[in-house]
């Protein structure tokens, strides 16, 4: 028998529509929760959640956080029993994030960053509800040459006044919030720390470099490189990072934060040339100047997730393969509704 008056657990997810809430909301519902997904598409899609529509168990709400919201208020969620039984998870992901339009959302990023956690966390001081925060790498600063690892006890080193600190020091300040609410208001807090995530899903004409690589091989069109030759990063499958996020949730309360992604590094030039083979492709590799929102960033010493079982189980190339079939496979789609 069920602990739960409507007879499941109740999950918000917010930013639930984005390219790594999609996927979160699809593990949640095969595990039996009623999830309710917040989103307002500013950098997500609705093609992303379109497959979940259906299910009696998942509801979407078309909001933004940056505005007050009142999940009692709204009809589609009666089922879910939400003044008796309230939210019992919350996993807050939503935050603009856009490569090439990073500047078309500064305010928006600034606000979700400060009053938008607030709401959210208003919302789990209501309920009780355990919370979860998905931060970034960012919080670290950028790399350095004596400094390739992160641990979650490192201090950051964000520069404040930059064209890109809403976003850096905006995350900084989320986890400040997070932090500052549980020592205020006793909830439960997680704080997972989510380096450089890919798969299906990931928006196309962005800068997001993999998913546009695919395409162009696709097309026969040159693979743009924003950066030089040396150009390195780390690369965690999606599903991967949903395990991770879960688990984080699940973890003891006062676990403090943690780091999720792969701890090795991957020159894009080698991925760019690994995905013109496997698409068999005649296409030729190019770079461009660096872009302001992509940039190399630290390994993540993933000790601490490892304590909860977790690893990043995907090979790089079973993930470019899945990548690719989906973006071939919904090629004319994707190409023409962006």
């Amino acid at each position: 028998m069920s602990d739960y008056i409507s007879g499941k657990k109740n999950i918000l997810v917010t930013g639930g529509a984005g390219f790594l809430g999609s996927y979160l909301c699809e593990r949640l519902l095969r595990e039996g929760a009623h999830v309710i997904c917040i989103d307002n598409f500013a950098t997500s899609h609705p093609r992303n959640i379109e497959n979940l529509l259906s299910y009696p168990n998942f509801q979407f709400l078309r909001l933004d956080i940056n505005q007050p919201f009142d999940l009692e208020s709204f009809k589609e969620l009666a089922d879910f029993k939400i003044s008796f039984q309230g939210i019992q998870e919350i996993y807050h992901l939503a935050c603009p994030m856009s490569i090439k339009n990073f500047d078309q959302f500064k305010i928006q990023t600034l606000l979700a960053n400060s009053i938008g956690n607030y709401h959210v966390l208003e919302a789990a001081v209501k309920y009780r509800s355990k919370i979860l925060l998905a931060s970034s790498s960012v919080v670290y600063g950028p790399r350095s040459e004596d400094r390739k690892m992160f641990n979650e006890d490192d201090l950051g080193c964000v520069a404040h006044l930059t064209p890109r600190s809403c976003y850096d020091e905006g995350r900084r300040f989320s986890e400040t919030m997070f932090e500052t609410y549980r020592q205020v208001h006793g909830i439960d807090v997680k704080i997972a720390r989510v380096f450089r995530t890919y798969g299906p899903r990931m928006p196309l004409f962005d800068g997001q470099l993999i998913p546009d690589f695919v395409l162009n091989a696709l097309e026969g069109k040159d693979l743009v490189i924003y950066g030089d030759e040396s150009f390195v990063t780390s690369l965690c499958y999606v599903n991967d990072m949903v395990d991770g996020l879960i688990r984080v949730m699940q973890a003891p309360e006062g676990f403090g934060p943690v780091n999720l992604g792969s701890d090795f590094d991957v020159k894009m030039v080698e991925v760019a040339n690994k995905i013109i083979q496997m698409t068999a492709s005649t296409s030729k590799i190019r770079f461009e100047g660096a872009l302001l929102f992509l940039t190399e960033l630290g390994l993540p010493n993933i000790s601490k997730a490892k304590e909860l079982g977790w690893l990043p189980l995907t090979r790089l190339e079973d993930g470019l393969a899945k990548t690719i079939e989906y973006i071939r496979a919904n090629k004319i789609l994707l190409t023409t509704l962006e």
